[in-house]
């Protein structure tokens, strides 16, 4: 990505756009806009919050001398990555008084073999965007993250990247070194994405509503990972549930007790996998699969939070801020 001129370019002050002027300024942001979303969901882990982020981008953009920016993109990912750095920042306080485990807000996706020719759903920015990624991503320090998610996901030149941070080349450098290797130390069990993924949901789905406990155990990994995100607003777990065995029974009892009778169920994809969203009478939740090579499920995040799930509806996920009210045109 070319260097901009001006990074920083000014707003100009009292200066109205053209309708012509104004309509170019609309097409060139909304011709990044689906990057910048990608980028600040990685930075962040929040759908609502990536969303924020981007609509504060515009706000910029729209009020920018645009004349002294050489490059849209440059200049768009430097707003975006420094306003998201900047939530990030302050979300550290909001996080020590967290209840149980923090879990990214599920991210709605498509189905992934549906268009793998698409370069903005590339294998490496679908990974970057995996549940367990993100909270690999979570232990990093802000600039190891922006470095990390900069360079791995998005393959920005590190002067690119150094210009943006306003660090230097080999600062940048090292924090990507310590940021792989935490990130190759927190990795658990592998996790694909295959085309055996839906009926393999759709067993455990079915296995759990029949309250089967040996189905359930064959379907999951022994080491299986249950985490539940509810941060006091939900009932759910304070700690991640490991082994098939307690994880098997948990299912069989929560499926019977919530979600039997009026509960709605729906099979969907979420952070590029399969996903069950689940309406009943007392609360939503979204469960993320992941799945290892062997066609056996490895983990599985239950967001129950209700803040988390503004963006969802069972009988599919919304609009990226179709939850939070109408917005200018170019949100």
């Amino acid at each position: 990505m070319e260097p901009a001129r001006s990074r920083d370019a000014a707003p100009r002050e009292g200066a109205r756009l053209s309708p012509a002027d104004a309509a170019v300024a609309d097409e060139v942001f909304l011709g990044h806009r689906r990057m910048l979303l990608a980028l600040a969901y990685r930075l962040l882990g929040q759908v609502t919050e990536a969303e924020d982020v981007v609509q504060d981008a515009w706000l910029r953009w729209s009020a920018a001398d645009r004349g002294g920016i050489a490059n849209p993109a440059a200049y768009l990912t430097t707003v975006t990555t420094r306003l998201a750095l900047d939530r990030l920042r302050s979300a550290a306080a909001r996080r020590e008084v967290y209840v149980g485990p923090w879990l990214p807000e599920p991210l709605p996706t498509a189905d992934p073999a549906s268009d793998p020719a698409d370069p903005a759903d590339s294998l490496v920015l679908r990974e970057t965007a995996s549940m367990g990624m993100l909270l690999l991503l979570d232990r990093l320090s802000p600039a190891e993250r922006a470095v990390f998610v900069l360079r791995e996901a998005f393959g920005l030149p590190y002067p690119e990247i150094a210009e943006i941070l306003d660090r230097t080349e080999d600062s940048c450098r090292q924090l990507l070194s310590r940021a792989r290797r935490h990130v190759a130390a927190g990795r658990g069990a592998t996790i694909v994405t295959t085309a055996e993924a839906r009926p393999l949901v759709d067993a455990f789905l079915a296995a759990a509503r029949g309250g089967d406990l040996g189905r359930l155990r064959a379907l999951l990994r022994e080491d299986v990972v249950v985490t539940s995100d509810g941060n006091g607003a939900a009932r759910a777990g304070r700690h991640p549930i490991h082994g098939a065995e307690k994880a098997a029974r948990l299912f069989a009892k929560v499926f019977e007790r919530f979600y039997t009778g009026r509960a709605e169920i729906a099979f969907a994809w979420y952070n590029s996998a399969p996903a069950l969203v689940i309406q009943a009478p007392v609360h939503l939740v979204v469960y993320v699969f992941g799945c290892d090579a062997e066609g056996r499920i490895a983990e599985v995040y239950c967001v129950l939070n209700p803040d988390k799930l503004r963006h969802v509806g069972v009988g599919g996920p919304a609009a990226p801020g179709a939850a939070r009210g109408s917005r200018s045109r170019s949100s």
